[in-house]
């Protein structure tokens, strides 16, 4: 496997028109095989990131790189590499959960899915079989969480980002859902995803960024932070005292 990165924020800033710094020189980088988890509260910076990497917004310095290509630069060319799942998957409810999964998968011109391949991986991401033909206007977030993981697992990108994806899920499928993510970056995925859940993200992640304010104002390894209080460093970097 591989160990190139394939995710990299470089010096990365964000400054809005009413002069809001909401991304401040940030950098890191997501290898295949890797979670790399950002944590942090609201405006901190987070899905400024995300959107940058994957062209929603530009960014007012430095690049998200995307397999070594600049997301603002050559944003069709990145995005092949990279499957999204935001915390409101996007899907449309009239259609049942096997037509959303042919018709995104078609749309990413993946015409070669049966109505086989489409059972397994909505099995695999845990949507019981007699939810498969139902239409996506009844079910709960979880279910609809699903759908969209499975959505990004058909895309078969080597890199997925994630937006607050085990946000409003009970505490049962925000377990499964971060057990899936192991699954996938043990499978060598490149998994970036920004989150409030600290303890999820102390269980899954092997690399933790805590952003404040628009910056990263701390990065470790899973190695890194045994025998530490994450909850406690957390609250400290919020509160400013490590800086």
């Amino acid at each position: 496997m591989s160990v190139h990165t394939m995710l990299e924020a470089v010096n990365l800033s964000k400054r809005y028109e009413d002069g809001a710094l909401a991304v401040d020189d940030v950098s890191f980088s997501v290898r295949p095989g890797e979670i790399f988890a950002m944590l942090g509260g609201n405006g901190a910076g987070k899905t400024t990131t995300i959107n940058i990497f994957l062209n929603f917004l530009e960014p007012t310095a430095g690049e998200a790189r995307i397999n070594g290509i600049a997301a603002h630069r050559a944003p069709l060319e990145a995005k092949r590499h990279v499957a999204f799942v935001s915390e409101n998957v996007m899907l449309y409810p009239t259609f049942t959960a096997v037509q959303n999964l042919d018709y995104f998968a078609r749309l990413g011109g993946k015409t070669q899915y049966t109505a086989d391949d489409y059972r397994r991986v909505l099995l695999r991401v845990g949507l019981q079989e007699e939810a498969h033909h139902k239409k996506l206007k009844g079910f709960s977030k979880g279910m609809r969480q699903k759908c969209g993981i499975a959505i990004a697992i058909l895309k078969d990108a080597p890199a997925i980002l994630l937006d607050e994806p085990t946000s409003g899920l009970d505490p049962k499928s925000g377990f499964e859902f971060m057990q899936l993510l192991g699954s996938l970056r043990d499978e060598g995925k490149a998994v970036l995803m920004s989150t409030h859940d600290i303890f999820r993200a102390k269980e899954t992640a092997d690399t933790i960024g805590i952003m404040r304010q628009g910056r990263l104002v701390m990065q470790r390894s899973r190695a890194g932070l045994a025998g530490e209080d994450l909850e406690r460093l957390y609250m400290e970097h919020m509160a400013g005292v490590h800086e």
